[in-house]
């Protein structure tokens, strides 16, 4: 969905590095896969056609933070208690 991102940090001998691979349309999402000491993080259209790829050695990866795009309030949601002023 548009906004998702995932923002990977990356140890880059002395320092370290930070990329983020964000969804930039509305119908994109943003996949992580990870196998055979390979981190991949893809932009991906509604249909599943890669638009963006970002690889990294899964040894140099510090930390992989996915953060989903904010959502609206939906109709079942629970809403705070109301607080009445007496």
């Amino acid at each position: 969905m548009k906004g998702d991102r995932v923002e990977i940090v990356i140890d880059a001998g002395e320092s370290t590095r930070t990329y983020e691979v964000v969804a930039t349309r509305a119908g994109r999402r943003v996949d992580v896969t990870h196998g055979r000491g390979i981190v991949e993080v893809t932009e991906v259209t509604r249909g599943g056609t890669p638009v963006r790829t970002a690889r990294f050695m899964a040894a140099r990866v510090l930390a992989l933070v996915e953060h989903p795009a904010p959502r609206g309030a939906h109709a079942d949601d629970e809403r705070p208690p109301q607080v009445s002023a007496a």
